[in-house]
């Protein structure tokens, strides 16, 4: 770990620290009980009293301070930690800082474990530090608060005699010892009586082989299931079981980084379990390896009795299997030491509290507005899923239901809960909230359960389209449960994988590459421009890229165009409906209050576009009575977007390739231009038009080539059928629309009713505004209801 200041003085404790820790002079040995020890300070172990002197704290070089460097983020939490155990309080992880240019990680804070209010043991307390990434690679104390809210406990006299030494900074500071052999210090004899302080005791053969068998930090698994193996087996010789808990993935490319497995008595969720905090974290190593990183053993509750371990199983269905990205398979079954099958619950990254916090609201909610829905999934007796919609959000899935973005960007961080999102696209091209999801975890399960629930609140409605991650479990449970939607894969996961294949190849391949994907104009260009690319570049073989080509069709634009996606982007990311306010990081006392914030910020921005829109109206900037129509139909938003598509009609050129019968063929083309063409399909006398560039089929509005074609014939409005009421300045009411176009009853009905209550809503809240406007609205709701009477 280089320090670039007081770099003197780091020598000098080095060489102090070494001269304590050499072997020059034989180590006494003694007899403890029936077992040989010696006394000695073995390499790699350093007394934590050498380190810190209690007394002089404040003087001590070893506290934290801004400018101290690190070779690593990892080596300054192991440095703040050691600070920590001796000062008196322990840390945790805290929020982590990524680049805005490539996702990287900047700056971490790791903080006092009483930081924040989440749990009731914590005080908020504002100690820290924070370390920044600097150009060279180092990462640098930019900010360090030292004082604590809460009463601290110094370890004093009952600090260990020797700290283990297993980062960078202590090894740094013993460089110049020479190696030598390693011991394990243990605290008792075989006899049951307690070495003294500072004896190490010489392990038999058997015992080295029976400790190598025990979860340790360091150990290392080819797998993530070997891990877990070993971890079952361990669990089984103490007496308790265990069960997946939390994973973690990349931010760049969605992969798994690191699992958690947890004592079976862990959480509250189920009467059962006690919060039990024993546990063994394992991570991903560059290399593949996976390496336990964390290790609790103290369990808060009794252990059953011993059993041993058993061989393993031979069948392959009776084991966890790795997944292609790195996780474990979701099995309702596992085999145990004793070789008894044991049900399995499913993962759970929804911690207990939040079910409490949300079961209050939804029923608050339910009291205020019948409309409002919601419903958990239970498994085994455990709450799982949470789906949950308000009376507007159902009612504008109705409306605007057609193109769906599931958002889990929950998933591009280490996250706290997974907090899902489905949001539409309204007629002002705004997002609306059509529901929110706890996802408890990422199984097949979790999204069929998720997918029929959302049946069952929008009476059945099923989206066009679906803009989704590219996880294999949601892609079967779009494809089993929402037949016929037409799945787009979410933007940042393929330019993250993306990224990471283009990195090894060179400019010459990435360019074509690109051309390939964004300038094919058909399904038949697309295929024989990427073959020919694959075999120039010998890239027949590449896994990922056979896999994207199977998939193209829910991701490569020329097989996307023909879908209607709301005129979503292809080339963007889709921005969180909720920004920063919500997010995988919110704490559960804030989420409501945040929750509610961002949602009634969306509706207001979008009341503010409806008052525009039957207030103001768009400047016309020709002569064409298609114009005028648009402009009296449309909202402002949608109705600047026809006008640009008109104005850019006066630049092309159209010619009639050939005719037969009542069907015509239009070649149009830009002026000066060879390159930007397309073909416009004309019907009888221009009702039905398509045109090769599909914008009409993607955004539901009529492209500029369409419009040129609509002019050579002179016509002079646009068909009804080419006028989408999702559009329209009347979008919210849509009940004429779909009583015309027939539809179940069932869902006629259901859309009655949430429009009713919408258009009530507004009257309520301002009849409630004074005592006379109360008196008018009450009076108007009579007389309105003594004429549905009539009708009769």
């Amino acid at each position: 770990m280089g320090r670039k200041s007081n770099s003197n003085h780091f020598t000098n404790v080095k060489s102090s620290i070494s001269s304590r820790c050499s072997f020059d002079t034989a180590p006494d040995i003694n007899q403890c009980g029936n077992t040989t020890v010696i006394k000695a300070y073995p390499v790699g172990m350093v007394r934590a009293v050498d380190i810190f002197n209690a007394e002089d704290e404040r003087e001590s070089r070893f506290v934290p301070h801004v400018g101290l460097e690190f070779d690593s983020a990892d080596d300054a939490r192991e440095f703040y930690s050691i600070y920590a155990k001796h000062v008196g309080f322990k840390i945790r992880t805290g929020q982590l800082y990524r680049s805005r240019t490539d996702g990287s990680v900047a700056s971490r804070r790791f903080v006092c474990s009483k930081e924040g209010f989440q749990l009731n043991s914590r005080t908020g307390c504002p100690a820290f530090i924070r370390v920044q990434r600097c150009d060279t690679g180092k990462w640098v104390i930019d900010h360090f608060l030292k004082d604590h809210n809460h009463d601290l406990e110094p370890m004093g006299d009952n600090c260990p005699p020797f700290m283990q030494q297993n980062t960078s900074i202590v090894r740094n500071l013993v460089a110049d010892v020479t190696h030598r052999p390693k011991f394990k210090l243990l605290e008792e004899v075989d006899d049951g009586r307690p070495c003294p302080s500072g004896i190490i005791k010489r392990m038999k053969r058997g015992d080295e082989q029976k400790s190598q068998d025990e979860p340790h930090v360091g150990l290392e698994f080819n797998s993530a299931t070997e891990a877990y193996e070993c971890y079952q087996a361990y669990a089984a010789t103490k007496g308790f079981r265990i069960r997946i808990g939390q994973l973690f993935r990349s931010k760049l490319d969605g992969s798994i980084t690191s699992r958690r497995f947890v004592c079976s008595k862990e959480g509250f969720q189920h009467p059962s379990r006690i919060g039990c905090g024993t546990y063994m974290r394992i991570k991903r190593q560059e290399s593949g390896k996976w390496v336990v990183d964390r290790l609790k053993k103290d369990h808060n509750h009794e252990l059953g009795f011993h059993v041993e371990s058993e061989k393993k199983s031979s069948n392959a269905a009776n084991k966890f299997k790795e997944e292609v990205s790195g996780g474990l398979e979701t099995k309702s079954s596992v085999t145990m030491g004793d070789g008894n099958l044991v049900k399995r619950c499913r993962e759970n990254h929804i911690g207990s509290d939040w079910y409490s916090m949300l079961f209050e609201y939804f029923q608050s909610h339910q009291a205020e507005e019948t409309g409002f829905f919601y419903a958990v999934e239970v498994n085994d007796g455990n709450c799982m899923n949470v789906f949950w919609a308000d009376s507007r959000s159902r009612y504008s899935c109705s409306q605007f239901g057609d193109a769906v973005v599931l958002d889990t960007s929950y998933k591009n961080s280490v996250y706290m809960v997974p907090f899902a999102s489905f949001v539409g696209v309204n007629h002002h091209k705004q997002p609306v909230l059509l529901a929110c999801a706890l996802i408890a975890d990422e199984s097949k399960e979790s999204y069929n359960w998720l997918f029929k629930t959302w049946l069952r609140a929008m009476s059945g409605r099923h989206p066009l389209s679906i803009i989704a991650d590219q996880d294999r479990a949601i892609q079967q449970a779009i494809t089993e449960i929402f037949p016929g939607t037409h799945h787009r894969f979410s933007l940042w996961q393929i330019k993250a994988k993306e990224r990471e294949f283009l990195r090894l190849m060179d400019n010459g391949f990435r360019c074509e590459y690109e051309n390939c994907i964004l300038r094919s104009q058909t399904a038949e260009e697309f295929d024989t421009a990427w073959n020919d690319l694959l075999n120039r570049y010998g890239l027949k073989e590449n896994i990922w890229l056979t896999e994207m080509y199977e998939k193209r069709a829910s991701w490569v634009p020329v097989y996307l165009q023909g879908t209607f996606f709301a005129g979503m982007p292809m080339n963007e990311s889709i921005d969180s409906f909720f920004g920063t306010l919500v997010d995988a990081q919110t704490p559960v006392l804030e989420f409501v209050s945040r929750y509610e914030s961002g949602l009634e910020r969306r509706r207001e921005e979008e009341r503010k576009e409806d008052f525009n829109s039957f207030n103001l109206q768009g400047f016309l900037q020709t002569k064409e009575p298609v114009e005028e129509q648009c402009r009296r139909l449309y909202t402002l938003t949608v109705f600047k977007i026809f006008q640009k598509e008109l104005l850019q009609s006066y630049s092309f050129l159209g010619f009639k390739m050939y005719e037969e019968g009542a069907t015509g063929r239009y070649l149009v083309r830009k002026c000066g231009n060879d390159y930007e063409k397309n073909i416009v399909t004309c019907g009888a006398s221009g009702l039905n038009m398509s045109c090769s560039c599909q914008m009409f089929e993607f955004e539901g509005v009529l492209c500029r080539h369409v419009l040129r074609v609509f002019q050579i014939l002179d016509i002079k409005e646009i068909p009804s059928h080419y006028i989408l009421h999702r559009w329209t300045r009347n979008a919210e009411y849509g009940i004429v629309r779909d009583i015309e176009s027939g539809g179940s009853s069932h869902e006629l009905k259901a859309l009655m009713l949430w429009s009713l209550r919408e258009t009530a809503c507004k009257y309520i809240e301002a009849g409630a505004a004074s005592l006379e406007k109360y008196k008018l609205a009450y009076e108007i709701m009579r007389e309105g209801g003594r004429k549905l009477c009539r009708q009769r």
